[in-house]
């Protein structure tokens, strides 16, 4: 190897000037590279090192403890009845960890098993946000039975609108639970769902609208805060599902969705928020407002959703009103997938749902986390270029 290494420099040095083996020259070869992050996993200690590489000063590294050995070698956090899927891509969203998922609160909650993985991708930030709230209405004596929350916000412009929701809409439908006096709804109907959801998603939007500027706190919590003027352009989706022991009751706000597989065939929980669907047109239309064509129908040229949460620049053509469904629970139900639509742009329901099962039946006790995962790196692998965020909730009865 030295023989020819040196044959080689020999030949160089006859057709220019300087080329001496120095060793910048390595360390340009090496600038010149895609260098992508991997994981590495000790066969000895069993502990994952993430390096921090030089094209990427911004990124933050989680803090592994030794005696979490085995979950960080499989990246995988089981808290009580839920599975947390670590964002493989380092995105700044990094679900595992949350202090969100207590053991103390999730004890004991019956909360069917779920998978969560939430991956940047190939978009520069993470305007993603997932929020899973076990047991986040009824356990009491008033409503002993318990209902599950489950909602995924794709933000764009930025992320703090999602952010927002994620922090506030379960807490703000649990007050207007409460205030209906049926704690958990078991026994609310579909108007009264319906209406629940429609109260607590305008709420939402009051909010997300009211934070304009920076002004307005002591210090900017995000990207678009550092911009003036204010940041009324910033948005985000919602499609929230709260499943009870006999309900899944879905409400969706743009153009992320919701799949329940039945018998092994995908039943649409939500209806996409386009621009072009025609009742959507009409809507935006009879408001003043156009859809213009500029790669896809866009309201004013601008969104490529009709509805979302924020946005106050774009009402009343874009409006935070949700579309509610409400879904008996049945013996054939096995899962209900929730996903921001960079799975859905080039992921099929049946494809989805498909995927979802074929984890379930391999009985695994990570096979929710599996799913998700799955998932995530099939929409990746055909080239998403959006956020992907995914929640698989197991389904299969024994009516939690």
């Amino acid at each position: 190897m030295a023989e020819i290494c040196c044959g080689m420099a020999a030949e160089a040095e006859a057709t220019a000037t300087t080329t001496t083996c120095e060793p910048t020259t390595r360390v340009a070869r090496r600038r010149r590279m895609e260098i992508r992050r991997f994981r590495h996993v000790s066969p000895a200690a069993g502990v994952v090192a993430q390096p921090r590489l030089r094209d990427e000063p911004g990124r933050k590294r989680q803090r592994m403890e030794v005696g979490a050995a085995a979950a960080a070698a499989s990246a995988v956090l089981n808290i009580a009845g839920g599975e947390v899927e670590e964002d493989s891509q380092g995105s700044p969203e990094v679900t595992a960890g949350d202090a969100l998922y207590e053991p103390e609160t999730a004890a004991g909650n019956e909360c069917p098993r779920f998978g969560v993985t939430s991956l940047c991708g190939r978009r520069r930030d993470m305007e993603d946000a997932v929020s899973i709230q076990p047991s986040f209405s009824g356990g009491d004596g008033l409503s002993p039975a318990k209902s599950h929350f489950f909602g995924v916000f794709d933000g764009h412009g930025c992320s703090h609108v999602a952010i927002s929701c994620k922090e506030r809409m379960h807490e703000i439908l649990t007050e207007e639970l409460a205030g209906t006096g049926t704690g958990t709804g078991t026994s609310t109907g579909t108007a009264e769902w319906t209406a629940l959801m429609e109260q607590s998603f305008a709420r939402m939007d009051a909010e997300a609208t009211a934070r304009t500027s920076a002004e307005d706190d002591e210090r900017p919590t995000c990207r678009c805060e550092l911009q003036k003027p204010q940041c009324d352009t910033v948005g985000s989706t919602a499609v929230v599902a709260v499943v009870t022991a006999d309900k899944i009751v879905v409400a969706n706000c743009g153009d992320s969705r919701a799949v329940l597989c039945r018998n092994g065939s995908p039943v649409p929980l939500s209806t996409d928020h386009k621009p072009d669907r025609p009742d959507e047109l009409q809507r935006i239309q009879s408001a003043g407002g156009r859809v213009i064509y500029w790669d896809g129908a866009r309201v004013l040229g601008v969104l490529a959703m009709s509805r979302a949460i924020g946005d106050s620049y774009l009402k009343p053509y874009v409006v935070a009103e949700p579309e509610v469904t409400v879904t008996e629970r049945g013996e054939g139900d096995e899962c209900l997938i929730l996903a921001s639509d960079g799975l859905w742009d080039v992921v099929s329901n049946g494809t989805a749902c498909e995927v979802v099962r074929m984890c379930l039946r391999g009985g695994s006790e990570k096979a929710c986390s599996d799913a998700a995962m799955l998932l995530s790196k099939l929409a990746l692998a055909r080239n998403s270029s959006d956020n992907v965020s995914v929640v698989v909730v197991d389904l299969r009865k024994n009516f939690h």
